[in-house]
């Protein structure tokens, strides 16, 4: 049983580790429950409440960066309340439309929300540019952080 357990923890270390870069996967929401479930197999004699305090606390903030990453993009550029507003319903409902959605709901959301602004055209295109560049960003730091939680995991269990 305790193979099973091992074998199902590295494929969600694995899925996560693909879902940071895949949008349809909570990678790391997934690679923390892989690591947790191998803590609770090994009964948590390499991997304790410290170490799992730690990775949990940077998978929280993987988590943030990803859901502001573009709003943070557009407001980088000088956008509007509105546009921020924007990117952020559009991130949140991108997510229901797979990877279209999540590439384009921050663009279009920061876009319409920099439109209703009373900018014009060019401008909230810039915004919306600026929000998917923000994104882009935020998934390169998502990354870092997930090979960071799975680092810290090894050398626990090398410790």
């Amino acid at each position: 049983m305790e193979i099973a357990l091992y074998l199902l923890a590295a494929l969600l270390i694995l899925g996560g580790l693909a879902g940071t870069v895949l949008p349809m996967l909570p990678g790391i929401p997934m690679i923390f429950g892989g690591i947790w479930l191998v803590a609770a197999v090994d009964g948590y004699r390499h991997l304790g409440l410290a170490w799992l305090l730690v990775i949990g606390a940077l998978g929280a903030l993987g988590v943030l960066v990803d859901f502001v990453a573009g709003a943070m993009g557009a407001k980088r550029i000088g956008a509007s309340p509105r546009a921020l507003w924007g990117a952020t319903i559009g991130t949140v409902v991108g997510m229901f439309f797979n990877i279209p959605g999540l590439i384009l709901g921050p663009f279009v959301g920061a876009l319409l929300g920099e439109l209703s602004a009373g900018t014009s055209v060019l401008r909230s295109a810039h915004v919306g540019a600026g929000t998917w560049i923000g994104l882009l960003a935020g998934t390169l730091v998502k990354l870092v952080i997930s090979f960071l939680m799975v680092g810290l995991f090894g050398l626990a269990m090398l410790l």
